[in-house]
């Protein structure tokens, strides 16, 4: 699991602080508010007058019509008071969990990008810093189209079917090509991606790399995404000397599987 949150344990004691408090909050919010009072700190009391207080005293004792409740005890909290710190508590799990969720997310969408770029044979390297921007792309500039010039074609290994099947990875990579512009997914290097040709026949559709040299391996995989003008159907996708192109299904890890892998470490 390549992990792109920096700051994950920070964010694990953020969100354990929050539902210390929250937690008992929501069940009792007079204890948070009983053990926050023991850590307050008063100014020094000062002694005051007799007569101070004797006013004081009567003041209040005027103050109070006939029928008013007696002033609530320091430290207990009223109805609305229990009321808000629940509201309060809850709005803090709700951002716990968001903020959790928003990290799950993150490292399923890098992690989706690194295995779809692992899987068209891209090697690890710079690009895997950050693979949804410069390990896998859509193809800026060949599109598969031409016919072949030189005396000897190389062979691509892998090709993959967007029609029904629709790859979730290609919503985060840059320049990703539209489902509906698409039947087959089709990954090289950048330096082949130019010469990559694709034939469709009527009993097949041929995929291979118009170059003399073989295609070096690299960091980062260009797709080439190509519509056919009609359904693949039982056609067969062969690349040079018709040998079968292996068929794979990158896509995105479930939720449970990014969990566990960050927990894990896995």
């Amino acid at each position: 699991m390549r992990n792109y949150w920096a700051l994950l344990p920070a964010i694990a004691v953020i969100i354990g602080l929050i539902l210390l408090y929250a937690i008992p909050t929501l069940i009792n919010p007079q204890w948070t508010s009983s053990i926050l009072a023991l850590f307050r700190q008063f100014p020094e009391d000062q002694e005051t007058a007799p007569n101070e207080a004797q006013n004081q005293a009567q003041n209040q004792a005027q103050s109070q019509q006939p029928g008013e409740h007696a002033q609530r005890p320091a430290g207990i909290l009223g109805p609305q008071q229990i009321k808000s710190r629940r509201m309060l508590a809850a709005t803090l799990v709700a951002a716990a969990v968001a903020l959790f969720g928003f990290n799950v997310s993150l490292n399923r969408e890098a992690n989706a990008c690194y295995q779809a770029a692992k899987a068209w044979g891209a090697n690890d390297g710079k690009p895997a810093e950050d693979p949804c921007i410069n390990m896998i792309y859509g193809s800026f500039f060949g599109d598969g189209q031409g016919t072949t010039v030189e005396d000897t074609q190389q062979p691509v290994k892998a090709y993959q079917v967007v029609h029904k099947k629709k790859p979730t990875y290609l919503r985060w990579i840059q320049n990703a090509p539209e489902y509906d512009e698409a039947d087959l997914l089709v990954g090289t290097g950048l330096s082949c991606n130019l010469d990559l040709r694709i034939t469709e026949e009527d009993d097949k559709v041929v995929v291979l790399v118009d170059a003399n040299q073989p295609c070096p391996n690299e960091d980062n995989i260009s797709l080439t995404a190509f519509k056919l003008k009609k359904p693949l159907g039982d056609r067969k996708v062969v690349t040079v000397d018709d040998q079968p192109m292996e068929r794979i299904n990158p896509d995105v890890d479930s939720w449970p599987t990014v969990v566990k892998k960050l927990v894990t470490g896995g």
